[in-house]
């Protein structure tokens, strides 16, 4: 089994702000110039949004003129590892936004509250239907 890697939040976000400084960049001046959504940048930086991955990380890496390397705390001489430059899931567009959003809310509950939402939303979703076969005569 692979081990999920995440960026430590608040050092990226550190050398984030470092670089946005050095080069006199906006956050989202910067988060446009690399493709992203304009308040994507603010929202890692407050950390209500984890660093980005795959083609995101290499384009935001690009637009502050840095490595990949340097952005998620690595030794510039140590090759980025696979699972860093791989897409997540939502990135991908298996997630719609919202779908994501409830899976990143759910993720923060206790157990004992996942286990209550579970229970609501089974409540609240209608039966599948099934359609009876009509027979042959």
């Amino acid at each position: 089994m692979k081990a999920h890697i995440t960026i430590e939040i608040n050092g990226f976000a550190s050398r984030v702000q470092g670089r946005l400084d050095r080069l006199g960049l906006t956050p989202e001046i910067a988060a446009q110039t690399a493709g992203l959504p304009a308040d994507f940048l603010g929202k890692v930086l407050a950390g209500d949004q984890p660093a980005p991955r795959g083609k995101r990380l290499i384009r935001l890496a690009d637009a502050l003129a840095t490595s990949v390397s340097y952005l998620i705390g690595l030794d510039p001489d140590v090759a980025v590892p696979d699972e860093y430059l791989q897409e997540d899931q939502g990135q991908l567009g298996l997630l719609a936004g919202d779908e994501e959003a409830l899976l990143r809310a759910y993720r923060r509950l206790d157990i004992s509250s996942r286990a209550a939402l579970i229970q609501v939303v089974l409540k609240m979703t209608p039966e599948p239907e099934v359609q009876e076969k009509k027979s042959r005569r």
